[in-house]
């Protein structure tokens, strides 16, 4: 049996982290052994994670391995595709980058290459959440 190649990626949302696998093969996406469409939800969800292959033609072409921990379904989908993101650039590295048609300035034209910085503010004492102070009473 021939060594298939295999790109490999983390991609971090939120709480979530999760590590892809992607080796050449028919467009079969797992995630924690489980189909996409099975683990997640959402419908929305299956294709935020899809993007990255759609926008680079890749539908069929990968088969990726998701191994993703900590967070809700939102944030897992976003460190997926996060981590989609940076094994096709990865697997592209190879090609010449000022070209337009090169994955990293598709996926960076989308807003798919940053990561996005956003996580939960923590509570602050005599608060009820972050921001949220008691309810105000005049008498």
């Amino acid at each position: 049996m021939a060594n298939k190649q295999v790109w490999t990626a983390t991609g971090r949302r939120k709480r979530s982290s999760a590590q892809v696998r992607m080796t050449t093969g028919k467009g079969k996406i797992t995630i924690n052994g489980v189909p996409v469409s099975e683990y997640m939800p959402y419908e929305t969800l299956v294709m935020d994670i899809k993007q990255p292959l759609t926008i680079t033609n890749n539908d069929d072409k990968f088969d990726i391995e998701v191994t993703v921990k900590g967070g809700g379904f939102s944030g897992q989908a976003g460190a997926t595709r996060l981590a989609i993101t940076r094994a096709l650039i990865e697997y592209d590295a190879n090609t010449d980058q000022t070209r337009e048609d090169s994955y990293r300035k598709i996926l960076k034209k989308a807003g798919f290459v940053k990561r996005d910085p956003r996580v939960k503010e923590r509570k602050k004492y005599g608060l009820k959440k972050a921001r949220r102070a008691p309810q105000f009473s005049k008498r």
